[in-house]
């Protein structure tokens, strides 16, 4: 099962789907697509993200989000718990789009990084 966590509002989590469908999965694995601001993930499938994309949480967040400067989130000494929080209540937050298969992850930004999970 590949998952992508898909914003159809964003060309780049519009063109992964693409690459995902049209390119990569030769196999014809099925593919979940996941529209996360309408279905945020929980704080344990955040911190399987973030497990699987190795890297710090702030990784994988949007830096430049409204929410991101409104609430201080470039601080330092913020706790990754707090970074999660911030997550679950602003799910723009959350890069886009990402891509899982077979355990591992990638960031679509860009899009040939998708094509890593398939090699």
């Amino acid at each position: 099962m590949i998952t992508i966590y898909h914003n159809p509002r964003c060309s780049k989590s519009r063109g992964a789907c693409e690459l995902v469908n049209d390119r990569v999965n030769q196999s014809g694995e099925p593919v979940k697509i996941v529209e996360y601001l309408k279905a945020p993930p929980s704080l344990d499938e955040l911190k399987a993200l973030h497990h699987m994309l190795g890297g710090s949480v702030r990784d994988m967040m949007r830096d430049d989000e409204e929410p991101y400067q409104e609430l201080g989130l470039a601080d330092p000494a913020l706790s990754d718990e707090q970074l999660y929080e911030a997550i679950i209540a602003h799910p723009i937050l959350l890069q886009r789009p990402i891509v899982i298969r077979n355990g591992r992850a990638a960031i679509g930004r860009p899009p040939e990084n998708i094509e890593t999970l398939f090699a």
